[in-house]
């Protein structure tokens, strides 16, 4: 029997929140469009984050 694991993403913070970090921009990219196809999320654009070698989602 396969057991489910759950894989908590690596986070950071940005300001007073925490994001989700992607490692790539494709990653970031692909996260953005499952979350506005999926879920209804607005557009979500992506950017490199300044405090580390990762992306995030911004809804701006």
């Amino acid at each position: 029997m396969n057991k489910l694991t759950y894989h908590e993403p690596k986070k950071c913070w940005v300001g007073e929140q925490q994001k989700t970090c992607y490692a790539t921009r494709e990653e970031a990219e692909m996260a953005a469009l499952v979350a506005e196809h999926d879920y209804g999320a607005p557009h979500l654009s992506v950017y490199k984050c300044e405090y580390g070698d990762h992306w995030h989602l911004s809804s701006r």
